[in-house]
């Protein structure tokens, strides 16, 4: 296996870091969840699956009654998301998995 994908290489040398490479998914978490936040997509997209299904079937279910409290849910979210600064949404929601707010 390439070591590259998997890993961050330093530039300064040619030498590898050793510290798994981190994707950062805030902006499109942030604008699936200002979007298609009553869907709960956002929550997928994260890997918070439990999350996601809850904000799914709330609407759906509720013949779209309770799709505008998951589409503000939805909206705070993402307003969160985008407001957190990269290191703190990564720690937040990728590492520590803190599924709501």
């Amino acid at each position: 296996m390439d070591q590259k994908k998997y890993y961050q290489e330093d530039s300064t040398s040619n030498e590898f870091n050793l510290t798994p490479k981190q994707e950062n998914k805030k902006v499109v978490s942030g604008i699936l969840a200002i979007l298609l936040g009553a869907l709960g997509i956002h929550k997928f997209y994260l890997g918070y699956t439990k999350e996601g299904l809850i904000m799914l079937l709330v609407s759906v279910l509720s013949c779209g009654i309770a799709s505008g409290v998951m589409g503000i849910i939805g909206l705070i979210e993402g307003i969160i998301y985008l407001t957190k600064s990269d290191e703190e949404f990564y720690d937040t929601y990728q590492l520590n998995h803190k599924g709501w707010f």
